[in-house]
């Protein structure tokens, strides 16, 4: 039956394919794609884990026959046959090779996708008892994944079932039919994950348009919608699915009609793909010869060419962060990793200048899943960005170096997020200083970088003569700024109708920074999600702005707005916007 679910959309375009689940339990179960030669490898890790909890029962039951039945009931007897009965099951074994042979998944992913398998056909079940056994098999593959993580097993009885709620992966049969991923969330480290991946488009049950899962989901420029509640729970493995990423649904079991329909619409968006890419060297300059800087945001140093593909005239910001996400056991890359990530970035913008941003992490960005902070009613307004950074001076002074120099291999500009004190200010750029000096003792050669700060607080936005007279550039988050100035949580799904970047307030903190900075002669662009946003396009650029950095594949939109803007008559207008009590209406009017 045909079946639609609302959402928040969060990347344009239209993705037709089958669902791939990964459910909201067993996060810490990892999901990732092995090579062709490691397969062998991974067979044999299931098996070995499958043969310990097999031995591990047979112990079990050495030990029951030598009890009373006060002791050992024969319930517990019989539990421990069905377990191995399901551990020697011909079709759990044949399944979990074919996801590891078939589709490369990892011991561990292609364990939990034939678990949800089964699953499923225990739910088919008519007899009540047969359907209970579901909890059995649950059972049976947790301990093999315990074995697996060489965590070993409970020997004296299984864990109490858990409500269905385990990250499991169900693809087609044929692997040319398009695969769209249908999940519960997905933190950053997991989208980073799946960068490379088959996914044609993703759906998430919680988020909010400019959570920093939307914001990597726009870099791996396929459809995507996020806050769609329940879908992970309504949608099941394998059913066809449209996502819409235009308008934020996803229908579900589409009819012949709907999927001719939709079938028509990805076919015109690639067309209208097709006629943006012409402008793709064309300069960015508005009908009064305004010269306009488009710039690409990118995640990773791979990114860089796309970034090139889309006309970028370079990066303006790098989001180093990502180089340090999905490590285990607290590692971080170190001075030569990082410096060689940068070099890479550099060396793929061809001489073009790029902007790193230093390490911006907490809240929604943990380093690690496991680790998020849950000690904090509001992490968000906690130990994060340039605070971390500082509250960790050596890391913070590694990175600074690595940074220091690259820059030898290109023009650099170096970025701060977060940051709202004067102190703040002055201890950043005498931690700056300090690496610098460090680099002078080592005899390490290293080049000149100009320094910005993220205006994404209020109280930034407020303080912008003391931030012009220490900073070189400043560049507008406009994410955090909207998220801090209105009180919205932008990863809550349950208060993304309030999330407003043309909220009177906001509005006004980012013509008053763009003036400043004007009126001071410095540099000023907006990163956040509102510069590859093309209905903002003309207010911007009627507001003075001319640098906007966006993920490379906005930049073509972008830049037929501008292409087609008179920035001189948008000034009167921008000014009318600005003052309206409702700008969102004043811009259409």
């Amino acid at each position: 039956m045909t079946f639609s679910i609302q959402g928040i959309a969060v990347a344009r375009g239209i993705a037709i394919g089958r669902a791939v689940i990964l459910g909201s339990g067993r996060a810490d179960v990892a999901h990732y794609f092995v090579e062709p030669a490691q397969v062998p490898a991974e067979i044999e890790r299931v098996r070995a884990g499958r043969n310990a909890v097999v031995d591990e029962i047979h112990r079990l039951q050495v030990t029951i026959a030598g009890m009373g039945p006060k002791e050992a009931p024969h319930e517990l007897s019989a539990l421990l046959d069905v377990h191995l009965m399901l551990l020697q099951d011909e079709e759990l074994i044949t399944g979990v090779k074919h996801w590891i042979t078939d589709r490369l998944y990892n011991a561990e992913w292609a364990l939990t996708t034939q678990l949800e398998v089964l699953s499923r056909q225990f739910d088919d079940m008519e007899d009540d008892y047969l359907r209970e056994r579901k909890a059995d098999l649950e059972q049976v593959a947790e301990r093999i994944l315990r074995y697996m993580k060489g965590m070993g097993s409970p020997v004296a009885q299984p864990p109490a079932p858990k409500r269905k709620t385990q990250q499991d992966l169900l693809l087609d049969d044929s692997v040319d039919v398009p695969l769209v991923l249908v999940a519960h969330d997905l933190s950053p480290a997991d989208m980073l994950q799946f960068k490379q991946s088959v996914f044609a488009g993703f759906v998430t049950d919680v988020g909010g348009k400019t959570s920093h899962t939307a914001i990597v989901a726009r870099s791996l420029d396929i459809p995507a919608v996020v806050g769609a509640r329940s879908a992970s729970n309504l949608v099941r493995q394998d059913d066809w699915v449209i996502i819409d990423g235009d308008t934020g649904v996803m229908i579900v079991d589409p009819s012949p009609i709907i999927l001719a329909e939709y079938g028509f619409k990805q076919r015109q968006a690639e067309l209208e793909r097709g006629r943006l890419s012409r402008l793709r060297h064309t300069p960015a300059v508005t009908l009064d010869d305004q010269r306009v800087e488009l710039l690409a945001n990118i995640e990773l140093p791979e990114d860089a060419a796309a970034a090139l593909k889309a006309g970028a005239v370079g990066v303006g910001l790098f989001r180093s962060e990502f180089l340090f996400m999905g490590r285990h056991g607290g590692d971080m890359p170190d001075e030569e990793e990082q410096y060689l990530a940068y070099c890479k970035a550099i060396a793929g913008m061809q001489g073009l200048p790029v902007t790193i941003r230093t390490l911006d992490v907490g809240a929604d960005k943990p380093l690690e899943e496991q680790h998020r902070d849950l000690a904090h009613l509001n992490p968000a307004l906690g130990l994060r960005a340039i605070r971390w950074s500082l509250a960790e001076p050596e890391m913070f002074r590694t990175q600074l170096r690595a940074i220091l120099r690259s820059a030898v291999h290109g023009k650099v500009n170096l970025l701060v997020p977060m940051i709202a004190h004067a102190s703040e200010i002055r201890q950043t750029l005498s931690l700056i200083d300090f690496a610098r000096a460090e680099l002078d003792n080592r005899g390490t050669p290293y080049g000149p970088v100009a320094i910005g700060a993220m205006i994404e607080i209020p109280a930034a936005a407020l303080s912008l003569r003391t931030f012009l007279k220490y900073f070189d550039f400043l560049s507008i988050g406009t994410n955090d700024l909207i998220q801090y100035t209105l009180a919205i949580d932008r990863a809550d799904e349950s208060v993304a109708h309030l999330y407003d970047p043309c909220h009177p307030a906001v509005l006004r903190l980012v013509a008053d920074t763009i003036a400043e900075c004007r009126r001071h002669g410095k540099g000023v662009s907006v990163c956040g999600e509102m510069a590859g946003d093309t209905q903002f396009t003309r207010l911007l650029l009627g507001l003075g702005l001319r640098s906007f950095s966006m993920h490379p594949a906005q930049i073509l939109a972008v830049k037929q707005e501008v292409l087609r803007a008179d920035a001189g008559r948008l000034e009167p207008w921008s000014q009318r916007v600005l003052d309206s009590e409702d700008p969102a209406l004043a811009m259409v009017g």
